[in-house]
């Protein structure tokens, strides 16, 4: 049997008396386009950072890609493609800096072209010399998208993939992400966009308060005649009155 993408078995963050993510078990299979799903705060961030090796766990293991995230954290860093909750490319660098500097770390050796193509496919070439800290939110999320591609990773972890973009670029960046899972690849994303999950989706979890509540797939809701979001509120809101 192949080793799913992503395995997580008692996955614990604590800051301080704050149980950010509680004992977290999870399985995502290869070629999976996979969503964490809940409201703010619910500890979807910190998974992502968890399972990326930002942040070490308290508690629980987890491997991606069939690496330990806590033993190899870099390794981990080095195969997958990460868009983090906050664009946050370097102020001093231009766009196309960014990309070099990322190619350059990657050892990505026709980073130039590989640029060029990101820069056209999210129709943001004509800001490829301005300097990020003067870039609108859109484009630097455009800039962090392409970061976390550039290098064609098998695995990509994004958090709130759509948030700062307009309808027409949450339709293509969509459009790309359905296309990358069908070419063998797979993909982790967390939203608070049901809209979205419900769309694109083939298997989801839902995280509240840093419990996971339910994992399933969006094919079986669909059989049982369902909505994600009226599903979602459902849960939530059971819990919230638990």
């Amino acid at each position: 049997m192949t080793a799913p993408a992503i395995s997580a078995a008692g996955l614990t963050k604590v800051y301080g008396y704050l149980v950010a993510v509680n004992h977290v078990t999870l399985s995502v299979e290869k070629g999976a386009l996979f969503g964490l799903l809940g409201p703010n705060g619910s500890g979807k961030s910190t998974m992502i950072k968890m399972l990326t090796g930002q942040i070490r766990p308290t508690g629980g293991t987890a491997t991606v890609l069939g690496l330990d995230v806590q033993q190899d954290p870099i390794g981990v860093r080095e195969r997958v493609g990460i868009i983090p909750e906050q664009e946050t490319p370097p102020s001093f660098l231009s766009a196309a800096e960014y990309l070099q500097f990322v190619g350059a770390i990657r050892k990505i050796p026709d980073i130039k072209e590989r640029a060029a193509w990101w820069f056209d496919f999210l129709d943001f070439a004509d800001k490829k010399d301005v300097l990020c800290k003067d870039l609108s939110r859109g484009t630097r999320q455009k800039l962090m998208f392409a970061q976390a591609f550039i290098h064609k990773p098998e695995l990509a972890l994004i958090d709130e993939p759509l948030i700062n973009f307009d309808p027409i670029m949450q339709h293509v960046v969509k459009d790309y992400l359905t296309a990358y899972v069908k070419a063998g690849n797979t993909i982790f994303l967390s939203t608070h966009i049901l809209e979205v999950a419900e769309e694109i989706c083939s298997g989801f979890a839902i995280l509240h308060k840093g419990n996971i509540l339910h994992t399933g797939t969006v094919s079986d809701l669909k059989t049982e005649h369902r909505h994600l979001d009226d599903f979602f509120l459902a849960l939530v809101q059971r819990d919230r009155n638990a």
